[in-house]
């Protein structure tokens, strides 16, 4: 059928037709929203976490609309952990107060929005990264001492105390935030604790892999019960076929249940395959009603294309060691792997696999979920490293 009509969304970060099972979540933070609007107490700050393919992006975006729609000043942006994330994290969270202050400058007649005014250009001068004028001189008693957690901390204060009278917050929000470097990471932290203690509407959506949670407490350990945390997972059996058929149905386009029921199994209720099957679904047909036949040809191009994409680049950034040990991991299949039980195939000693296992930690591939185990972040990954072959290793990709 038309490609150009094609009512799924493959491809990373893009927001589906219809964004299924994910409505408690956007409500958790509405709820910020509303609660600050009626002048209530604050509430906690929101950790999402999942592997890859759940839509945690999707859903960051979708509370970035919200509250710039509420007239909130929000930040949003992507950690990494490549030797330029700690700059580039920088100036991405100073470039984001300068620009949701500029929303906020024609109103500078108030005292508070004077000073969160100054107060962020202090912080530009005291990061170290281009500054843009906000019409104000900066206050030297603000933001100031070059130290990061004092500084983030005036700039949030003063950001969150003038938004407060407006019925508005501050919301920062972070993709991988597990790949944040611990200086901004205890940075944000401690400005959350602050403002929370202050009841100030200031907060940190975060969102990145399974381990998040643990990483935040090896970094400051009074986060243990900061967060409201939120598990984006799989979507159950009703809600992977609503997420099929609804934009099926909606290019009006008929769909046996059969059909359905095929791809909804294959995709693992994961959004990311959803939308990959959907589509694969759309391009093999060449008019409607859409088949159980149509749907296995799908099932078979659509495997494929996730191979060839999803799959292949994350394979590709692991050396022939490194895969050597996703192999092992193969094994058990999407479930844990006990490291022990690496150590017990291979014949090596498990301090023998640290370097490798710390290096696919570190390149996103696989995280511990408890001590002593390991579990990839890609769901499925394990069915591709077999389709792929021990040969697989050794292979440029």
């Amino acid at each position: 059928m038309d490609s150009v009509l094609d009512p799924f969304t493959p491809g990373s970060d893009r927001k589906p037709l219809v964004l299924e099972g994910r409505d408690a979540d956007l409500e958790a933070f509405e709820a910020l929203v509303t609660r600050a609007r009626n002048h209530l107490p604050v509430s906690r700050p929101l950790l999402l976490t999942g592997l890859r393919g759940v839509g945690k992006t999707v859903l960051l975006t979708e509370m970035l609309q919200k509250s710039e729609a509420a007239g909130w000043a929000t930040v949003k942006f992507e950690a990494t952990s490549d030797r330029h994330g700690p700059t580039e994290a920088r100036s991405a969270l100073a470039s984001g107060f300068v620009k949701a202050s500029l929303r906020q400058q024609a109103r500078a007649t108030t005292e508070a929005i004077t000073q969160m005014l100054k107060t962020i250009t202090s912080f530009q001068i005291s990061l170290g990264v281009e500054s843009v004028s906000l019409g104000v001189e900066r206050d030297p008693g603000r933001a100031s001492t070059r130290n990061l957690e004092l500084d983030l901390l005036d700039t949030v204060v003063d950001m969150a105390t003038a938004l407060k009278h407006e019925g508005k917050g501050l919301a920062v929000l972070i993709d991988e935030f597990q790949d944040l470097d611990d200086d901004l990471m205890r940075a944000l932290l401690s400005a959350q604790h602050e403002a929370t203690q202050r009841d100030l509407p200031f907060y940190i959506v975060g969102a990145g892999l399974p381990s998040l949670p643990q990483r935040l407490v090896e970094v400051s350990s009074y986060t243990e019960r900061m967060f409201e945390h939120r598990v984006i997972d799989r979507l159950g059996e009703a809600e992977r076929k609503r997420a099929l058929r609804v934009p099926i149905e909606h290019s009006e386009v008929a769909i046996e249940e059969a059909a359905v029921e095929i791809l909804a199994e294959a995709s693992g209720g994961y959004p990311y395959f959803i939308q990959e099957f959907g589509s694969a679904l759309w391009r093999v047909a060449e008019h409607g009603p859409l088949t159980r036949e149509h749907a296995l040809r799908a099932r078979e191009e659509g495997t494929r294309v996730l191979d060839e994409t999803f799959f292949a680049t994350r394979w590709a950034r692991a050396t022939p060691a490194e895969r050597k040990y996703m192999i092992q991991m193969s094994v058990d299949k999407d479930s844990s792997t006990r490291t022990s039980d690496i150590a017990d195939r291979t014949g090596r000693p498990p301090t023998s696999f640290g370097p490798i296992r710390a290096k696919l930690i570190s390149k996103g591939l696989i995280y511990t979920p408890e001590r002593g185990h390991v579990a990839f972040t890609v769901p499925g990954f394990a069915g591709f490293i077999e389709r792929v072959g021990e040969e697989g290793a050794d292979s440029p990709a």
